[in-house]
């Protein structure tokens, strides 16, 4: 139990609103239905067109040996923070993605690696929520450290109005997870990102931030698909993260 206490402290000494062992489940349920329809095989995926491996109820990227993507791997550090909390992780899940290509990956879908990978992220689902919550209050100083010293002081108070509620808080810790910090430059389109950043900094209204932020993030995301490439075609993806985002405001 000593990551929920540490947890909490964390919670208590950053947010008016201090997540629960309970909210912590219900933050789990909710970010994998989000990712992967909340479905035991979602929790390993390789998507088409993409060069790694998505785990976890996060769906947590994880490389194989010698890809260079331009997203931060999340699966290695999940990886040392179940560890750290006591659960016992195969040895095999320390390094590169065993698997170096989706073909591959499918072919091992029910393999006994894949089988054991699928049995410890679905026994481990509040350490999961408690992960994605680490890594949102961790957040904070990236973004005050990367952003102009005019909007530090919106971007700070519009975070901490979210903290005050347990639906802010869902929105931060699913969005982070989702979309990135923002401060990243490989993480733009024509210069203007789609992270946690971009998001607060789009929030204008004394509305309940929950609302506010909701508004904000489809804002951001559709800028975000005017802006991509064609040839990606992301205006496919635009009517599920509306949707996604949308909940935020509910």
């Amino acid at each position: 139990m000593r990551f929920l206490f540490s947890l909490t402290l964390l919670f208590v000494a950053c947010s008016a609103h201090a997540l629960t062992p309970q909210e912590l489940d219900s933050v789990g349920r909710r970010v994998w239905q989000n990712e992967c329809g909340g479905t035991r095989d979602g929790l390993t995926s390789w998507n088409g067109g993409e060069n790694f491996a998505s785990l976890g109820i996060g769906h947590f990227i994880w490389y194989p040996k010698g890809a260079e993507e331009p997203f931060d791997e999340s699966f290695p550090p999940l990886m040392k923070f179940l560890a750290s909390s006591g659960v016992k992780v195969p040895q095999w899940l320390y390094g590169p993605c065993p698997w170096p290509s989706r073909a591959v990956f499918q072919a091992e879908f029910r393999g006994p690696r894949m089988t054991e990978l699928r049995n410890l992220l679905a026994n481990n689902v509040r350490l999961q929520s408690a992960f994605l919550a680490q890594r949102m209050q961790t957040a904070l100083p990236k973004m005050l450290k990367s952003v102009s010293r005019g909007d530090r002081a919106r971007v700070e108070t519009n975070f901490d109005r979210l903290t005050k509620t347990s639906a802010g808080t869902f929105a931060l810790i699913d969005y982070v997870n989702f979309k990135g910090e923002g401060i990243k430059e490989t993480e733009r389109y024509k210069g203007e990102g789609w992270g946690l950043l971009q998001v607060l900094v789009a929030m204008e209204s004394s509305e309940p931030a929950p609302a506010v932020f909701a508004r904000a993030a489809a804002t951001v995301l559709e800028r975000r698909v005017k802006n991509s490439p064609p040839a990606r075609g992301e205006a496919r993806w635009l009517p599920g993260w509306r949707s996604r985002v949308r909940a935020y405001g509910r």
